[in-house]
């Protein structure tokens, strides 16, 4: 006979679940969002003085952001790409202005090989 517990399926301090045992739910009211999709989120907050509505939420389908207007949702927010060192520098110098940098560096670089 193999050993075990003579109660399977439980745990150790596993009691019955229901109301009575956790105490009374508190009101919930749902909100509703919808995003650039025309997806419809509604998620369900306390009916509490404390709790605040945010302003967006993010859709679970698509992840774009969702307001409560449904005929004007927000907008998804653009990621920049990634910038390399090259694309910042080329930013900040004029084509002129690079050429004088590399040839005073190819000047002083020859200058150090003759010596």
């Amino acid at each position: 006979m193999a050993g075990g517990s003579a109660i399977r399926g439980s745990r150790v301090g596993a009691g019955p679940m229901g109301e009575a045992e956790r105490g009374e739910a508190i009101a919930r009211f749902h909100v509703s969002f919808w995003c650039q999709n025309g997806h419809e989120s509604r998620p369900s907050f306390a009916e509490d003085d404390t709790v605040v509505v945010p302003a967006e939420w993010d859709c679970p389908r698509c992840g774009f952001p969702a307001g409560q207007d449904k005929n004007n949702p927000p907008s998804p927010i653009k990621n920049e790409p990634y910038k390399t060192h090259l694309a910042y520098v080329k930013e900040r110098r004029t084509e002129a202005e690079a050429k004088k940098i590399l040839e005073a560096a190819l000047r002083k670089l020859r200058a150090e090989d003759e010596d």
